[in-house]
């Protein structure tokens, strides 16, 4: 299962936008990395357009070649392409977990799953990429109530508000899927457009 395990701040000051969420050596340096960091960078269309990719696979975690797979499927879905390509990114299990204030960051939020603490419909997965449905039910496992990053969860719960997609329950931290969320639902910073552009030319 490939993942990017490189330095993910200096990703967020190349990308400008903070893929880590409270990322303070962001903050302190919003500028490039690099000896050139500082310098104007020519603004060009196809340089917004794979940046905006780029936003959009380090934000979920998501290596190319499986960032390719799911545009195709979004292009394959009726509607809109852009749309689709977020509601699939967004129903990641990694991400729900995140979306629903049991782990700080996306990146917290898929080791959790790796390590198997949640069961989805009473079946354990520990699969980050695996796509939920509209009404299904994410529960902690029993064994692993009592762990810390669980223990952690439960204290830091409300810390951000869950999206209106989900339901969570605070004394169990079961998660219920009311259903995919809809594009005005998702508040990444990305403009889907310039990805569909980007692709579209291939």
């Amino acid at each position: 299962m490939a993942r990017y395990t490189g330095p993910i701040t200096k990703k967020s000051r190349r990308l400008k936008v903070d893929l880590v969420g409270g990322d303070k050596s962001f903050e302190q340096r919003p500028f490039p990395p690099g000896q050139h960091g500082r310098g104007r960078i020519q603004e060009k269309e196809y340089l917004n357009q794979l940046q905006e990719k780029q936003k959009a696979r380090f934000t979920y975690g998501v290596m190319e070649k499986q960032f390719v797979r799911y545009y195709k499927e979004a292009a394959r879905r009726p509607g809109k392409t852009g749309a689709n390509l977020l509601t699939i990114l967004e129903s990641r299990l990694d991400n729900v977990i995140y979306r629903a204030g049991l782990a700080r960051t996306r990146r917290a939020a898929r080791q959790l799953v790796t390590h198997g603490h949640f069961e989805v419909n009473g079946v354990r997965v520990d699969v980050p990429s695996y796509r939920v449905e509209q009404y299904d039910i994410i529960t902690v496992r029993e064994k692993s109530r009592e762990s810390f990053p669980i223990q952690l969860a439960r204290e830091t719960f409300g810390d951000r508000p869950v999206p209106a997609w989900l339901h969570v329950s605070e004394g169990t931290l079961q998660v219920l899927v009311h259903q995919l969320p809809t594009r005005e639902q998702i508040d990444v910073p990305l403009s889907e457009q310039l990805i569909v552009e980007l692709y579209s030319k291939n």
